[in-house]
């Protein structure tokens, strides 16, 4: 018998071809039985699913502790006829934006700071991380008291250098921004964290090929660290985002939505309705901003998966 050389499986003989047209589009398999995921699935339902599912439900009513009345979409009619909410959503945009943007680049820059090989650098990684460990409420009074315009301590240092320090939280101008800061203040630990986790986990012999290849500081971090601490930056994003899109305790805390309006956010906006003891309306107002965040999000993680994928 003639011996062709081809063994079965072997290139040419068409077999690989067919496992892998045959794998291509299959996703793998989980390790574990299906009966595993039960218990998270439980949960997941429990915390999440039945709430949401419930607050969708007293939405459609007028309700109290004690009783409820079905009358459909009158109150989403109502909350979306409501003067401040427009100036919520504007504002709300405004805050959301700022404070993920600003967390992004200055998160970055400290974790480039903070990777190097600097004096005290454990130190001065628990000195970042630490706003992000105290209470919010905490801070919005802390930072309501040293923005006061007559007596805090802000205004007081700058006119030590012979500048007037503007009304912080008491000028329409000022007080939305001022709240940014002091956000991007208390949650930069965070995103600090982020990306010191994602430029650590980049591989060493990146940064030798760089120093080979002659490359400077500002090449190295152009092409290499910047573009490969993408899936740190992608988190960063997302989280500051939805935390932004769905701010309110500090708001409350540092102005209450004011002066008049000019701070107000939609999480201000439905709290004022559950004070006034409009229960449906602002429960109405809850699902409209939990659709206003989802439609925002989901989009922008399917974008930001993608591109990590292409990178």
């Amino acid at each position: 018998m003639a011996v062709t050389g081809r063994q079965p499986g072997a290139p040419g003989t068409g077999r690989p071809k067919r496992a892998a047209r045959g794998t291509r589009g299959t996703r793998a398999r989980s390790p574990y039985p299906l009966w595993f995921h039960l218990p998270a699935g439980v949960v997941f339902a429990v915390l999440f699913v039945v709430p949401t599912a419930v607050a969708f439900y007293f939405s459609l009513t007028r309700w109290t502790l004690f009783d409820s009345e079905f009358i459909g979409l009158e109150n989403y009619r109502t909350f979306l006829q409501e003067p401040a909410l427009t100036r919520g959503l504007v504002n709300t945009f405004i805050y959301a934006f700022l404070t993920s943007g600003l967390k992004v680049v200055l998160g970055m820059a400290l974790a480039v700071l903070l990777t190097r090989k600097i004096f005290a650098r454990g130190f001065l990684r628990s000195v970042v991380f630490f706003p992000v460990l105290v209470s919010t409420v905490g801070v919005g009074l802390t930072f309501q008291a040293l923005m006061d315009p007559s007596k805090g301590f802000v205004n007081e240092a700058l006119g030590w250098v012979g500048i007037d320090g503007p009304g912080w939280l008491v000028d329409p101008d000022w007080a939305l921004y001022s709240i940014a800061l002091t956000d991007v203040w208390k949650g930069l630990g965070l995103a600090t964290l982020i990306y010191i986790a994602g430029i650590t986990g980049i591989p060493q012999e990146y940064y030798e090929a760089a120093r080979t290849d002659g490359a400077d500081g500002w090449q190295t971090f152009r092409h290499i660290v910047l573009p490969l601490s993408f899936p740190a930056t992608s988190t960063v994003i997302l989280l500051s985002l939805i935390g932004g899109l769905r701010s309110f305790d500090l708001i409350w805390a540092m102005t209450g939505g004011g002066p008049g309006f000019t701070s107000d956010v939609v999480g201000s906006v439905i709290y004022k309705q559950y004070q006034a003891g409009f229960y449906g309306l602002s429960t109405a107002g809850n699902v409209i901003l939990f659709l206003l965040v989802t439609a925002i999000v989901f989009p922008l993680m399917r974008f930001l998966n993608r591109r990590e994928v292409d990178l």
